[in-house]
Formats: C-alpha cells, structure tokens, sequence
C-alpha cells in the first residue's frame, strides 16, 4: 500500500468485509445460495485456521495488584462524560467553585464547564492561535486575584513567530467583557515575549504568589544539555523563574525594594536575549525545564518540579536569588557541558529530592495538600511522573531533608495536577483526555508486587516444565517484531475466560482487565529472560521480568531492574518503570498486537498448520466484533523480507521500534509520527530540523534528511547506545541490520512525498 492515511480506507473495507462475511454465514444458514438463472452452487468456503478452538484459560490471569506502604489513595474519573484534546491544566476562579476551566494544548483552547458530576458539554472560554509543536502550545493559565472586580486572567502560550524555532513564548492579559463568561480575544495586552531557540523546554507554567505578583516558569530554551548555556546566563530570560507586577506600569513594573527581584533597576529584557545586562525580571534562575510549580497555600513555599536531561528527576524549594544549578548540575549531580561556565560557580542549591530513572523520566510538579479529604496528606507535598505513572508524597526525614512515598502505580500521562479551591487534589490525563480526583484508597495496602516471584509460580507456565506455556496461552507473532538485541522471542497472550478483545478504528487490540502477554527471550538458544506483561483488575497495566536460571529450570522476579554481562554485551532486565516507558498509553499499551502486524501467517506447533493469525484469532472467537477477510485489513511487511518494498520495510520497522513513542499525543517531547499509516510528509521528521539536538552534524541536521543518510538525525540516534541513543531504554547493542535498513532507503529518498 502506498504511503497515504488510510484509516478511512479501512473503514471501507470493513465494511465491505462485514457485508460479505454475514452473506456468507446467510448462505451457510440455507441449503444453498440463488444465482442468477435460478443456478445453485455451494457457499464458499472460508480458509481453515491455525487453531481449532479459543483454550481455556483457567490459570493464567493477572491478579490484583498491591501497593506501596503508607497513606493508600485512589484515582477517581471525575467529569466522565468529559473528555478533552491534550489537556494540559485545570484550575478553578478563586473563591468560585461552580466552573472549572481546562486548557487543551494542541487547539490553543480554554474549555469551561459546570462543576457538577453529570455535566456533558464545555464552552469555548478563549482560544488563542498557537504553535503547539513539541513542547509548545497553550501552556499555562491564571485568573488575577481580584478576577470578580477586574475579570482579567493571563494565559500563557507559544505562537508562531520569527524566531529560529519558528516560536515565541508569550504571557498575555485578557479581560471578559461579559460578566466573566468568556474572556474578550480583543481585549490581548501582551505582558512579556520571549524567543525560544529550540522547541523543547519551554516550561510555560504561571501563578500568582500569595505576595499578588505573577510568576512565570520558564525552561532553558531546548535542544539537549543547554548548548546555549542560557539557565545560567541571568542576561536572558531562559532557565528562569520571573516575578513581574502586572498591576504597575505597561506592560509590568519590576518588584525592588527590601525582597525585590534581585536585579530590580536595570532595563527590562528583550525578547531576543540581546540584553547586556542582568534581567531584572528573574526571581531565580538555573533551572532546566520548571515543568508544573505551586505555592503552598498555608506558607507561600515556592515547589518546583525540575525536569532533568539524562538521569536525574529533581524537586525545589525556589526562594528569591537561587541559583538551582543547571547546566552545572543535574539533581545534586555534576552535569559535564561544555557549554556551561561551571569551574567557578558557587552557591548552587541542591533540590530538596530528587530520583533517578529506575522511578520515572520526566516529574510532574504537584502541590502541598491543604484538603480535608486526605488527612494522612495534610502538609506533603505530592507529586507524580510523567513517564512512569507514579504518585508520591514527600515526607520530612528528620533531618532537614525529605524521602518520598510512592502512594500510587498508576497507567496515567499525568501531565498536570489541578487544586480545587477546597484544597483537594486532580491529575490530568494529556493522552486519554480525562480528568481524575485523588481520593481515599481504603488504607495501608500491602507492599511488593502482586505475581509469584518464580516464574513456575505464575500460572502462565507448565509448573513442571516453565518454558512451556501454559494450556490457556495462544502463541502469536508480528510480521515486523521489535529489536532486542538479537534476542529470539517467543510470545503468548492470555485473557480471562468470558472476555474477548475489542479492535479500535486504528487496528490496536484492547484487551480486558486480567489480560496477561508473555514473551520468552534467548540468546543463543537459551531462555535469558521472560516478562510478564499484565492488565490488572482495576485496569492499569504493569510489567514484570523474569532471569532464568543457569540450569534452565526457573525463572526469577527482577525487581527495579538490573543488568548483566551476557558474552560480549550487557543483557538489560528493565524496571516496571522502563515497561510504561514504552508500552504507553498513545499505543495502547500492548505493542505488536494491532491488526497490521498480525496479519499474516503463523505457524501453529500444536495443530501443525499454517494459517493467518487474524484469520486464527476471529475464527476461535476472540474479538468482541468479527473482522472478517484478513485482505481487507492492513498488512505491515516483515522487515527482513526482500520481497516486500523498501519504503514498506522501512516504516514498518519505523513503526515497531519508534512509534509507541513517537505518535500523535505519544509521551516524547518532540511532534514526530512515525506510525506506519502516516504519510511521510506529514510525519513532522522529513526535511525537519531537529529539536532536541543535532548531535554534532551541524547546519545540515534533519530528522531525516531525503538523500543523506550522514545528516539524517533519526539514523544517528539509531546508531548509538549513549544518553542521546534511540532507543532509550533496555538495549545495550546497536541494530546495524535495522540501521543498514533505514539508511538504505533514507539515501533512496528524493523528496518528502
């Protein structure tokens, strides 16, 4: 199939199969089908399947899960009837709790709606023109302390401009003309502008401090490492957190005086970064990329949630002067950059906590909870992973310092949390589009993870022999399998009995609570690893790897992650963090099971057939909707296999080791789509200029680079293992046949159709 969208073509062909396949099951159901003439002739006769009958699955079914020790809390969808397009924030009007207002990052948009559970429509607040490439877009908002006199509010938001990124960050007042029902597109002041070099770490978050001045967020302007060296150059605003009075002169005035900014009195900056001397807007500075910060409510603490580059996740208690560190450091870690003037530096802060990349890759700055609901969380400060899911709570070590208690394992993008004005606590969903409230979790639950710790234990394997799956499990495999390291697999899915899967409109399979997927890994011949990878009860999904022994007879739980030197390489066990990083929520969680991939033949030991897995799979019963003729479902090639095009083989690998990741509302900072169905052109990569770093190629960088393969980004991620190495979890050896691949076709490309 040619490179073109083909979601609606599929639809079609759906159809049309559907139609024929109930004409066939017509015909089956009389003694014989009409032609014209009045002939008779037998009802075709449908290929056999791999498989006679769906297996029982009476062992192999994920449990419940178990929980982190401490505080036990809950997530609960509130304003299900509600679901937004990349939302990014939530907040309510000071001292006005019956609306509730959600920014959506990709359309520029403030929705408003009724804070009542069964509210079933939003309205268009304000919306604003956007640049919401990578990072970019409609990122923060905040209504003015004195909103019920004034009905000001600031919103903040990248938009097209000059600048080398093609975007600009402004922070902007807008005033309602109507009584507070909307806010008046007309009526823009803009307060501050500010170019961005790159289109990555533009923070963008604002608040007003309980001292009435407006704070802004900013990230030290993109790329990787801080190649401009802007979060410790305190002559540009990037890196930064900025106070501005907004209630002074246009379009701010600076707070001086005793516990003014610290650098109050000298001209105010441009929004170029020309400025020769220090700005007096910044409040503080050495920051990476400040994503989500608060002020607690009872004592006016500033906590920010400080993105960090390769390995470190930090939090900061930002007082006024402080210099947080970055490029010099990453958490409390030296960082090397060589673009960073760090041999003298001094009176760096340290973060009061920060974790590393076994707990998560991206935080989530959150709040000191003040509500009433929750009183085990009065006074902790509780925030959340990006990448991981994950929910914690600092807690005071006595020692002027803190430790963090993970209160929740969750399969959420938490892209924000929301305050309520009573004080209690949300988190948003940017790729589900949903809004969730923390509630009680029903007390201390018990630690540890809820399978066996020997794989022999599990259910999903013959006790007796745990190389072999259990009865219940069905083998299966994708025509273009994931790169691990040249590592052969075997794989498995299982679901509970009286369940079936359903098909989305895109192909992925969406399986039922108690679903669980098994792969055996070995490396020259022998089993090395296999994970478990689970659909628990409450609907979460999480990962469990399992090392094989030396003998062979059993496998063990890895718990956190580990690696081991297996020959010349190092064999990767990942962390059930390292599982969400790439089994994510854009993707559907279970990668290789999508329509594309399993439409092709399969070899089926226990019947020795050879049959079509989709063909297989809906002639035993397992989809909740029949799919009917495989020819009418997409196909993805295989690969390896030389018959098939090379722009064919190209995305499809493209699409089994990037897309999880690299998708429309995907987890990663920049905008590429490289799933499969996505025409070249329109996947933000071809002809690109890369956002996150161009490792060294210079001017001539692209993502991909039609014709030149040596300036093509995407294939020098490819062909390294390092902190900049794609992909960026759990492999040690470069793919050089995948490589070789995709430089093959890059440098057959002319153009970007």
């Amino acid at each position: 199939m040619p490179e073109l969208h083909f979601q609606a073509r599929r639809a079609e062909l759906n159809r049309r199969a559907i139609s024929r396949y109930l004409s066939i099951i017509a015909c089956g159901l009389a003694s014989a089908c009409h032609h014209g003439g009045g002939s008779r002739s037998a009802p075709p006769k449908l290929p056999a399947g791999g498989l006679d009958a769906r297996p029982a699955n009476l062992t192999c079914v994920a449990p419940s899960k178990g929980g982190a020790p401490g505080t036990a809390i809950a997530l609960a969808r509130v304003f299900p009837n509600l679901t937004f397009n990349q939302p990014l924030a939530m907040l309510q009007v000071p001292g006005d709790d019956s609306r509730w207002f959600v920014l959506e990052k990709a359309t520029g948009s403030v929705r408003v709606f009724d804070n009542t559970p069964s509210v079933a429509a939003t309205s268009d607040f304000l919306t604003v023109a956007v640049n919401a490439a990578s990072e970019g877009g409609l990122l923060g908002m905040a209504f003015h302390p004195q909103y019920a006199v004034n009905r000001e509010a600031f919103l903040s938001f990248t938009e097209p401009s000059g600048a080398s990124s093609g975007m600009t960050s402004v922070v902007a007042r807008f005033t309602s003309m109507n009584g507070g029902l909307t806010l008046d597109p007309g009526s823009r002041e803009n307060v501050i502008r500010v170019d961005q070099p790159y289109q990555n770490h533009n923070g963008g978050n604002i608040a007003f401090g309980p001292d009435g001045y407006l704070y802004v967020g900013y990230g030290d302007g993109g790329s990787g490492g801080d190649p401009q060296g802007h979060a410790q150059n305190t002559q540009d605003l990037l890196g930064t957190m900025l106070r501005l009075d907004v209630d002074g002169a246009a379009p701010y005035a600076i707070p001086g005086g005793a516990g003014g900014n610290p650098f109050a009195g000298n001209p105010l900056c441009p929004a170029d970064h020309s400025s020769s001397t220090n700005c007096p807007e910044i409040y503080a500075w050495g920051l990476r990329n400040p994503w989500r910060w608060s002020f607690d409510s009872a004592t006016g603490m500033l906590w920010v949630g400080d993105v960090g580059q390769n390995l470190w996740e930090e939090i900061d208690q930002v007082q006024r002067g402080g210099n947080y560190g970055w490029n010099c450091r990453e958490g409390r870690h030296p960082y090397a950059s060589p673009a960073a003037a760090c041999s003298g530096a001094t009176g760096l802060i340290d973060p009061v906590h920060d974790y590393d990349r076994t707990q998560g890759n991206s935080i989530t700055g959150g709040y000191v909870y003040r509500g009433a609901a929750l009183p085990a969380l009065v006074g902790h400060y509780v925030f959340a992973d990006y990448g991981s899911g994950r929910i914690w709570r600092l807690v005071d070590d006595g020692s002027d310092g803190y430790t963090a208690e993970e209160l929740l394992d969750t399969s959420h993008s938490i892209a924000s949390f929301g305050r309520g004005n009573d004080g209690e606590l949300y988190i948003v969903d940017i790729a589900a589009g949903t809004l969730w409230k923390i509630v009680d979790g029903g007390g201390p639950t018990p630690a540890g993870p809820p399978v066996a710790t020997q794989l022999s234990a599990t259910g999903c394997v013959n006790p007796q022999a745990p190389a072999v799956p259990a009865a219940g499990l069905i083998p299966y495999a994708p025509a273009a399998p994931f790169w691990s390291d040249g590592a052969v697999k075997e794989r498995w899915l299982a679901i509970p009995d009286g369940t079936t899967v359903a098909v989305a409109g895109d192909g992925d399979f969406q399986f039922p609570p108690g679903t669980v997927l098994m792969k055996h890994f070995r490396l020259n011949g022998a089993l090395v690893e296999t994970r478990l990878f689970m659909r628990h009860p409450d609907g979460d999904w999480a990962g469990y790897t399992y090392e094989w022994n030396a003998q062979q007879t059993d496998a063990t739980l890895v718990q956190g992650g580990k690696s081991v030197t297996i020959g010349a390489a190092d064999w990767i066990f990942p962390s059930g963090n390292d599982c969400l990083a790439c089994h994510t929520a854009a993707a559907g969680y279970s990668l290789g099971l999508e329509a594309a991939q399993l439409n092709r033949d399969f070899a089926y030991s226990s019947t020795g057939r050879t049959a079509n897995e989709l063909r297989t799979l809906d002639q035993i019963g397992l989809f909740t909707t029949p799919l009917g003729d495989p020819a009418v479902q997409p196909r993805l090639a295989d690969p390896g296999d030389a018959s098939a095009t090379l722009t064919d083989r190209a995305r499809a690998y493209l699409h089994t080791n990037c897309a999880q990741c690299h998708r429309a509302n995907g987890p990663t900072p920049v905008s590429m789509d490289l799933r499969f169905e996505v025409a070249l052109d329109a996947t933000n990569a071809c002809d690109v200029m890369p956002q996150a770093g161009d490792l060294g190629i210079g001017t001539a960088a692209r993502i991909i680079a039609p014709g030149r393969p040596d300036d093509s980004v995407i294939l020098a991620r490819m062909s390294r293992r390092d902190a900049n190495g794609m992909p960026p979890l759990a492999s040690s050896v470069v793919d050089t046949a995948g490589g070789d691949l995709i430089r093959t076709w890059i440098a057959g490309l002319t153009a970007c159709q």
